[in-house]
């Protein structure tokens, strides 16, 4: 329903994409919660933190001891899709490595992509630092490319091992990247820059199917069965140490930790629960959810579903505002099939071995146990209204017309809730 002229309406702006936003005007008359991650100012010396990390290592010797008679050292590093000021963290990780006698003609930068599309050669160098760049090789983790990979195994569980070719053939391999809470891993961090990192389709494809076959989320969760395969595939992979940081909604860095995988995350899981967790009173009928950062496609956009999945009332309708200027998913065409079918059904063809892109079938069945509750409408001007349809979202060429329709189906007295970066928050309901 329009605000009808001259009546209050309360303006709520959240971002859309690299410096630009979207401002919604809701009526007075509906209740109204803005979620949003605490104000936490970033270190005012970045580089004092880093470096203190580096002297404080977690159950693990500092780098310079660690680092010590290897000859081969592989650093993995998160992609653009992330926050991580990784330009800040890569030159002091090279020059404990040179206090440990190891040349930078020994360092390769392996840029974690998953599935995601390969960088170009631009933004790899922006994502490392003009410094680093111009140090070390610098690649993509080539998953695409089976020459790439190597097969050692399975877990214990039963997860494949697939890994890039030269983290397996490294004798230190290190991790940089950031802790926030996240759908599928519980959070962020440790061992995830190695599974799904660097890992193999099918390693990703078989976790991504365990998470959606046990819960609809494991979101904010610190212990869970699909964060136990991606340690074990880490600890194959011979995964040492990690770098990872807490970081503002903005990017800014809060705090950083060094050291053995799962003693980092849990010190890293502990402080971003303070910036990311977002005590709820109410389900709300409405619920509109930013994607920024993770916006480039939707590939990365729908992690906003899930934080929002937890806010918005059975029934209810979740409006995602997401630029997504690379489309729906560039490396995983068959998703745009797979997302129309029921979950039901797509669980029955991976079942059948009948699924070529597993780990799309495991997208695909998450977003459908989000569609059975709610309905979702779309904003995006980066993917087609027929494309939304056909993976069962209700397209709308502006937010506030996505956001009027709702609360015309839903009534006047419907409660909103705005979450303007939904893809990095945790929403905790208050017990009451």
């Amino acid at each position: 329903m329009p605000t009808a002229p001259g009546a209050t309406a309360r303006e709520v702006s959240i971002p859309y994409g690299e410096g630009r936003r979207v401002t919604l005007r809701i009526p007075a008359s509906h209740p109204l919660d803005v979620l949003t991650p605490k104000a936490v100012a970033p270190a005012p010396e970045p580089m004092a933190v880093i470096r203190r990390a580096l002297e404080q290592p977690l159950e693990t010797p500092p780098l310079r001891e660690l680092a010590r008679g290897r000859r081969e050292v592989v650093i993995v590093v998160d992609d653009l899709t992330r926050l991580t000021p990784v330009p800040l963290i890569l030159p002091l990780l090279l020059e404990e490595l040179a206090r440990a006698g190891v040349r930078e003609e020994q360092v390769t930068v392996l840029v974690a992509l998953g599935t995601h599309r390969p960088m170009t050669e631009a933004e790899l160098r922006a994502r490392v630092g003009e410094e680093t760049w111009q140090r070390v090789p610098v690649l993509n983790h080539a998953h695409w490319e089976p020459d790439a990979l190597v097969e050692r195994g399975v877990t214990e569980n039963g997860t494949p091992v697939v890994l890039n070719r030269r983290v397996w053939e490294a004798d230190l391999v290190l991790g940089v990247g950031s802790v926030f809470p996240h759908h599928i891993a519980g959070y962020s961090g440790g061992s995830k820059i190695i599974q799904p990192g660097v890992s193999g389709a099918r390693t990703t494809a078989a976790t991504h199917l365990l998470s959606t076959r046990t819960r609809r989320s494991y979101l904010g969760m610190r212990d869970n069965v699909v964060r136990r395969e991606m340690d074990a595939v880490a600890a194959a992979a011979g995964l040492e140490a990690v770098f990872n940081s807490v970081l503002t909604s903005q990017g800014g860095l809060v705090d950083a930790f060094f050291g053995a995988p799962t003693a980092v995350l849990r010190a890293a899981t502990l402080r971003a629960d303070a910036i990311y967790g977002i005590p709820f009173a109410h389900q709300a009928e409405v619920v509109v959810a930013g994607t920024y950062p993770a916006d480039l496609e939707f590939w990365q956009a729908h992690k906003a579903l899930y934080a929002a999945d937890i806010v918005t009332r059975t029934g209810g309708t979740l409006i995602v505002v997401t630029p997504c200027p690379e489309g729906l998913a560039r490396t995983h065409p068959e998703l745009v099939h797979l997302a129309g079918l029921p979950r039901a059904q797509v669980e029955r063809l991976v079942d059948a071995d009948q699924v070529e892109d597993r780990v799309a079938a495991g997208a695909a069945i998450a977003w459908a146990q989000v569609k059975e509750r709610v309905g979702v409408s779309l904003v995006s001007e980066g993917i087609p209204p027929e494309v939304a349809r056909a993976v069962g979202f209700t397209p709308f060429a502006s937010a506030q017309e996505a956001l009027e329709e709702a609360l015309g189906r839903h009534g006047p007295e419907a409660r909103v809730a705005v979450i303007p970066y939904a893809p990095e928050c945790l929403p905790l309901p208050l017990k009451r």
